[in-house]
């Protein structure tokens, strides 16, 4: 798997985040038995930057806290069976899957941390297991969608031992 990360965010991280990006995204390619080695974009950026890209991008003028950016359309989440059948799926060097890119808002992540009474390490990983998850086609439009999603990432994390 390879995970590109890109830092846009001035103020650097308490905690080692490459290397939690690293295993969160793992776990959810595992959980959902993605068949193929895949690549994921990564960046972690502030208040003006996800601002700006939510507008952009989902018409919504506001600070957000993490943007999902699917490469792939799933007909049935997690579904990667179509994959094989389009090679603009795959990078044409590795031969990867192109999953698609994820933005974290930074201080947005860490407020909702300290909002939420746990720590930023479990906010991180949180919003990179609900990213991974849109990257395979999952959504929560609907309570019956929410409940689903809402189960996969906590399992994800606990399988991390990654707790409130």
């Amino acid at each position: 798997m390879t995970l590109n990360i890109e830092m846009e965010y001035e103020t650097p991280l308490d905690f080692d985040y490459e290397e939690l990006a690293k295993k969160v995204t793992e776990a959810a390619l595992d959980y959902e038995n993605c068949p193929y080695e895949a690549e994921i974009n990564l960046v972690l950026t502030g208040n003006e930057e996800i601002q700006r890209t939510n507008r952009e991008f989902r018409e919504i003028d506001r600070i957000t806290d993490v943007l999902s950016f699917p490469m792939l359309d799933f007909e049935t989440p997690a579904d990667f069976s179509h994959a094989e059948e389009d090679a603009s799926c795959f990078h044409p060097d590795t031969g990867e899957l192109l999953l698609g890119d994820i933005m974290i808002c930074v201080p947005r992540m860490q407020e909702q941390a300290e909002s939420y009474g746990h720590g930023q390490v479990r906010e991180f990983a949180f919003l990179i297991a609900h990213s991974m998850l849109h990257l395979m086609g999952y959504d929560h439009m609907t309570p019956e969608e929410a409940a689903v999603m809402e189960k996969k990432q906590a399992e994800i994390l606990e399988g991390l031992r990654i707790t409130r």
